[in-house]
């Protein structure tokens, strides 16, 4: 292999950088009055959504890991409340994240209906007990319990006016009642609907009530004398409708004269304005992003379970059946944002757009997802009938290929809006397509090998790939059908294996094919007529990816072997080979200019291998599942992965930037180390044992210690310091005479500071310390071992000076005396 150039920086680490994860997994939303915050369901937990940047700020969970079941945020949006199938209520200091009062509900059955009123003092929960029960929050007591409902209650709200004291409700009867708060009293039932009823709203002035049903009708209600005004046939199953405000001009959705409107959302998956006076459908929301194609396969998958108004943002946000959340402008229903609450398990990512603004994400799905990183808006491609399987993007960025189950393979283009069309359809595999690549050189040909066991190599006509293709893009009636190279004979562009084929690469100067398959091998083929060069052997198991060095003349692949492999182009020898992972290796890709590898597996795992030496670099451990998706930048400083845990993670490259850490640490410690020694000089022992501490060098302290016992009055000058740290310095200190203790040469100087601490410290104050208990475990069986020490040195200097007494000559003894005398 060729020698790195040694401009290129290897890496060393990476860290996340943004997070695309599940947050929302069906049952209620809700918004914040400003419509700045999203509030949603997620198990067992309420995930807090920030709208402008889609990034789940809180997470409210259940400490037993209790599903919840149903959720309210008052009125004021000061409080939330969540209920569990553990039938206890608690209730959130949301932007805290902070559980402030929890009471059991008093339910017999899980709860499925929770509701604020407009003062945002009386909460309601509807149980599948049959019973509804009233809450005062602020005095924490039940104010009623109102019987008479038929199966499980699934819809309460509260008349909008707080004098009324009036509560409706519905349950698997079909009726909506009335309940008189004042009596707790059922005082009307409004009995119009065949089916379950989804929703109710109240029209501005609070006199009338449209409800919507599962027979496909909507009831106008007169409140005033408590009977129907009207029934409008809607012709599909409505989960929610919600009231046109007042002001506002909402010409633009047929609304042309001042009566009452109002919008329905349900199983068509489209939004429409009905008159009530006149119960007809003034306007019917258009949905451009399917194709002709797919409407009657989507038809119902795209249903809407839930819809919610901001009247602050003039916005209608509507929740699907694919659990994708979209925010509509009130007065045109065009689509200002979407937000996909549940990837599923995701099979491949790709970076996408010319500054890599974007991500394309496949999952177990016929529809792709493309989210802008910056706001995590999300596209919805449909095009695909069935999953897909694979993605690649070609050089400049906005031109991608998806290929499928549905046989096809899809050529998609991102235009300067960054909107996403498909622009090119490819047939002719008689299966599912696996796997595809990119030419890289030139933006004219794709391969594909599909679970028909062949290779295909497909030309892109010069009009597709031009920056302004001569076919309107987003008009799928007129798809461009790919064919097969001209220059080459069919024969020569379909070639045939005895097993699946996994993965495809395109040399960089497209030359080359390489493939990887159930075999356990790998093999390299020209471009031009499909003619095999060599095959690659070695792995004993099957090989789920192959990938070419953008600059050497080496193959990297992957195997269900837990391993990865380097390889000759010229001769097909393995020249290295990475063993680290524990479970099947699902990609590589190469980083670092080709210095560099990365590898993902089955067990959630990513490593980085520096080539030349053969070692492991760092292993990253964020995924909780198989890692199927890994795709490095055209800059080659971020990595974006995808898992079957339904997560897409965005990696940054930190490697300059912790070197540029280090360096400023490493100044930073000769200026403090500089800085002590000359604090040592001057004496001032003061200042530099707190130096020394916080550079957390034991051995420091200890050296300034014993400068401090070396003085005339070493052991007052040392109480004197000590005392003068502060606490969080006096527990450094204690913790570092620990370790002196250990050693007979540094005992005197670790009893010392025992010493000072025990006279000058009360017993309460010393258990307050940090780790006070294992201090005095450590400390006190090497203190007695160096008492003892003492002891039989004073019995052995004892014994010698018995010794020499005794060995003295009388004649000496008495010569001793005269000289005494």
């Amino acid at each position: 292999m060729a020698s790195r150039s040694s401009s290129v920086t290897f890496k060393t680490n990476y860290a996340i950088s943004k997070r695309i994860e599940p947050f929302y997994k069906g049952g209620p939303v809700q918004m914040t009055q400003d419509g700045e915050y999203m509030f949603c369901a997620c198990e067992n937990k309420v995930n807090v959504v920030d709208v402008a940047s889609g990034t789940v700020v809180n997470c409210i969970e259940e400490d037993e890991e209790e599903e919840i079941t149903a959720f309210a945020l008052s009125k004021d949006d000061e409080i939330l409340v969540t209920g569990s199938r553990s039938l206890m209520l608690k209730q959130w200091d949301w932007p805290e994240n902070k559980c402030t009062r929890t009471w059991k509900a008093m339910h017999t059955a899980s709860m499925a209906s929770m509701a604020f009123d407009s003062s945002s003092t009386l909460l309601a929960t509807g149980s599948c007990d049959s019973t509804i029960k009233v809450w005062d929050v602020p005095r924490q007591y039940c104010t009623h319990n109102l019987k008479g409902s038929t199966g499980v209650v699934h819809l309460v709200k509260f008349h909008p006016e707080t004098s009324k004291l009036q509560l409706f409700s519905s349950s698997m009867d079909n009726t909506i009642r009335v309940w008189d708060l004042k009596s707790s009293e059922c005082i009307a039932q409004l009995e119009n609907h065949y089916s379950s009823v989804t929703s109710l709203a109240f029209s501005p002035d609070n006199e009338t009530l449209i409800s919507s049903g599962r027979d496909k009708i909507c009831t106008v209600w007169d409140l005033n004398k408590g009977e129907a005004k009207g029934t409008i046939p809607v012709y599909e199953s409505i989960e929610s409708v919600v009231m046109l405000p007042e002001q506002g001009d909402f010409s633009c959705v047929g609304v042309n004269k001042e009566s009452l409107h109002f919008v329905t959302a349900g199983s068509k998956g489209i939004l429409r304005v009905w008159d009530a006076a006149s119960a007809t459908c003034v306007h019917s929301q258009s949905l451009p992003c399917l194709p002709a194609a797919c409407m009657h396969q989507e038809d119902g998958l795209q249903s809407f379970m839930h819809c919610i108004l901001v009247p602050m943002k003039s916005q209608i946000v509507t929740v699907n059946s694919e659990r994708n959340i979209c925010m509509y402008d009130a007065q045109t229903l065009e689509l200002r944002k979407q937000f996909a609450g549940y990837n599923g398990e995701v099979l491949d990512v790709r970076f996408l757009g010319p500054k890599d603004s974007h991500v394309v994400v496949a999952t177990n799905s016929p529809q792709l997802k493309v989210f802008e990183l910056v706001s995590s808006n999300c596209q919805i491609l449909h095009g695909h009938t069935d999953i897909v399987l694979a993605l690649d993007v070609f050089r400049r960025g906005r031109l991608f290929a998806s290929c499928a189950k549905d046989k096809s393979i899809r050529i998609w283009r991102m235009n300067d809006h960054g909107n996403v069309f498909c622009v090119a359809q490819g047939l002719g595999h008689t299966q599912g397509v696996g796997t595809l690549s990119c030419s890289r050189l030139k933006e004219n040909f794709v391969v594909t090998a599909s679970k028909d066991n062949t290779m295909k190599v497909w030309s892109i006509p010069e009009h597709i790939t031009a920056r302004e293709p001569t076919a309107k893009s987003g008009i799928l009636n007129n798809l461009q059908f790919l064919s097969f190279q001209e220059n080459a004979a069919p024969e020569d562009c379909s070639l045939f294996f005895v097993q699946d084929v996994n993965s495809v690469a395109v040399s960089p100067n497209d030359k080359l094919i390489a493939t990887a398959s159930q075999d356990k091998t790998a093999k390299l083929w020209t471009s031009d007529n499909c003619e095999q060069l060599g095959t690659f052997v070695g792995h004993k198991r099957a090989v789920w990816c192959v990938q070419f060095s953008p600059v050497d003349r080496v193959l990297a692949t992957s195997s269900a072997d837990g391993t990865v492999k380097l390889w000759n182009l010229q001769d097909f020898s393995c020249l290295k080979t990475f063993e680290g992972h524990e479970a099947p290796v699902h990609r590589v890709i190469f980083v670092s200019g080709g210095g560099q590898v990365l590898s993902s597996g089955a067990d959630g795992l990513m490593k980085l291998w520096t080539i030349n030496n053969n070692s492991c670099v760092k292993t990253f451990d964020a995924h909780d599942d198989r890692v199927l998706g890994l795709h490095a930048n055209r800059r080659d400083n971020a990595l974006v992965t995808g898992s079957a845990d339904s997560r897409v993670l965005l990696w940054k490259d930190v490697t300059q930037i912790e070197l540029e850490e280090e360096q400023v640490k490493q100044e930073e410690q000769i200026l403090k180390e500089q800085k002590l020694s000359n604090l040592l000089h001057k004496k001032r022992y003061l200042k530099a044992l707190g130096l020394a501490i916080s550079l957390d060098r034991p051995h420091t302290v200890l050296s300034v210690v014993k400068a401090i016992l070396k003085e005339a009055n070493g052991k007052e000058d040392l109480e004197k310091n000590l005392l003068k740290l502060r606490k969080d310095q006096k527990e450094a200190v204690l913790k570092f005479s620990i370790t002196w203790n250990t050693n007979s040469r540094n005992y005197l100087e670790a009893q010392a500071v025992v010493e000072t601490l025990l006279k000058h410290e009360t017993p309460e104050s010393l258990l307050q310390y940090e780790g006070i208990k294992a201090a005095v475990e450590s400390l006190l069986p090497y203190t007695e071992r160096h008492f003892q020490r003492l002891g039989r040195l004073l019995q052995a200097s004892m014994f010698l000076d018995f010794m020499w007494q005794n060995m003295k000559l009388p004649d000496t003894a008495k010569w001793d005396e005269e000289m005494d005398m």
